[in-house]
């Protein structure tokens, strides 16, 4: 009733109403609902802003405005369309944008952002901003990107950048893979060789590196400031070579392996019958969850080939349960649901593809049949590792790859797993697991441009989607990336 209302009135008022339109103005992801009016509204240096703020001082700081207790720019609190949604009016005198939250009206001003010429996107000079109505909110609570600091290490100051990265697409989760066979990355006091030896490594060597729980609380508190939240994965009980090394006592036989600097997968796992198993993964997890103020812990689960079955189910079964006192909703690799006995309203990550391997639809209903939900990362269309044609120079192929931006637009998460619709959905992330990605351009390249169409299908609505409509669009955002300096590949 309320779009349309607001239908209604941008008729009689002589403007044409856009939902996801080929005249739209480019913004990605596409807003639920938007009225074009006529002419602009002219952003300058001398430009104030004002309202909420947090909100306010990063604009004016991405832009180059000025804060004001009497701006031209205007966040404030009030109604939104639906939660984490925002309004936003561009008129000839100003700019308001209204949101029941700092963060709805964080997501306003990336929409705001992107209304912009692309090369004022990181500073205005009698920038003009077309006057629209925007009634805007997300179609999944979850909309996350993963970001591999194991295989190869990435500093704090390049984790910050990445934050501001996925926020420009109104992502709102970073799932950090902390552990892995080739590096443990966070410093466990209880346990001070998991970085004293464990971190000494990285895929193809040239050294590892680790985060103190000061750089971790560092990361969580930046990610903050842009209305993300840090999620932890701590890869259990395969993905284990590198705590292995540290600690041998973790091994069955007492015998620490050889540090691992390769990316093969599948052949490392703790001792499953050991107590000190279960000591161990108390403390890492007592740990991790004291410096992680989110809601998630994410317990892997994934590839545990060197477990047996029954051994598996056996840890799951106990790790879970020690996970879950300390408050934590969990979150684990879609293998994870092999068992039945979850903590209630564990979260399922689904990793296989768009046509589910053997196993991974039965594994992922699971997670909803014990009263949790499913996070979507299909491999073959949002790994953002999978090289993006054969001359690629990074990435692999695995996933029934290469994986073109294209076919990262045209899927949905609710057609994968039959009984998965939005309903038993938390929502879509964009994994980057780092075997060839070693600097920021390395890894901005493969994430850019495809992260742009895995955001819209987590924040828009669902509809018949159209490469056509939208590959103009990715290029327009695409020239902001070129103003921003982040690195993309193509648009194919």
């Amino acid at each position: 009733m309320r779009l349309l209302v607001i239908a209604l009135l941008a008729l009689l008022a002589g403007c044409t109403p856009v939902k996801n339109g080929p005249d739209m103005t480019s913004v990605i992801p596409a807003p639920v609902y938007q009225v074009d009016g006529t002419g602009t509204f002219t952003l300058t240096s001398a430009t104030t802003v004002g309202g909420v703020p947090t909100v306010a001082a990063y604009l004016a700081d991405a832009l180059g405005l000025r804060v004001s207790t009497d701006p031209e720019v205007e966040f404030a609190l009030g109604a939104s369309p639906a939660p984490g949604g925002y309004t936003l009016d561009v008129t000839a005198t100003g700019i308001r944008a209204v949101a029941d939250s700092a963060a709805g009206l964080f997501e306003a001003a990336q929409t705001l952002r992107q209304l912009l010429p692309p090369d004022a996107f990181v500073g205005v000079a009698n920038s003009p901003v077309p006057l629209t109505h925007i009634e805007d909110y997300p179609r999944f609570a979850y909309r996350g990107a993963m970001l591999d600091v194991a295989r190869h290490f990435f500093t704090v100051e390049q984790v910050k950048r990445y934050i501001d990265d996925i926020a420009l697409l109104k992502l709102n989760y970073l799932h950090l893979h902390l552990t892995d066979d080739q590096g443990w990355r966070i410093a466990i006091e209880s346990w001070p060789e998991l970085t004293g030896v464990g971190a000494s490594t990285q895929v193809n060597g040239g050294g590892g590196g680790y985060y103190t729980q000061d750089d971790y609380r560092e990361i969580v508190r930046y990610a903050a400031s842009r209305f993300i939240t840090i999620v932890p994965e701590i890869d259990l009980p395969g993905h284990t070579n590198a705590a292995l090394s540290a600690y041998p006592e973790l091994t069955c036989d007492g015998v620490a392996p050889a540090p691992y600097e390769g990316i093969e997968v599948g052949f490392s796992s703790l001792c499953i019958p050991s107590e000190l198993t279960y000591q161990f993964v108390d403390d890492v997890v007592r740990e991790v969850a004291a410096i992680t103020p989110g809601p998630y812990l994410h317990l892997g689960g994934d590839e545990s080939l060197a477990t047996t079955d029954e051994d598996f189910l056996s840890f799951i079964e106990r790790a879970t349960a020690i996970a879950a006192k300390y408050g934590k909703t969990l979150i684990g690799w879609h293998e994870m649901g092999r068992s039945t006995q979850l903590p209630t309203g564990t979260i399922g990550q689904y990793w296989s593809f768009t046509t589910p391997q053997p196993g991974a639809a039965e594994h992922t209903v699971s997670f909803v049949e014990q009263g949790g939900s499913v996070i979507m990362s299909p491999a073959d269309v949002a790994y953002l590792d999978m090289k993006y044609d054969a001359n690629s120079p990074l990435g692999l192929t695995w996933a029934e790859g290469p994986t073109t931006a294209r076919e990262a637009y045209t899927w949905d998460p609710a057609d994968i797993i039959p009984g998965i619709t939005d309903d038993q959905l938390l929502g879509v992330e964009a994994p980057i697991w780092t075997e060839t990605m070693v600097t920021m351009d390395d890894l901005e390249s493969m994430v850019f441009p495809r992260l742009a169409p895995i955001a819209e299908i987590a924040w828009s609505p669902r509809a018949d989607r159209s490469w056509d409509e939208f590959e103009p669009r990715l290029r327009e955002f695409g020239a902001r990336l070129d103003a921003a300096g982040i690195r993309y590949t193509g648009w194919k």
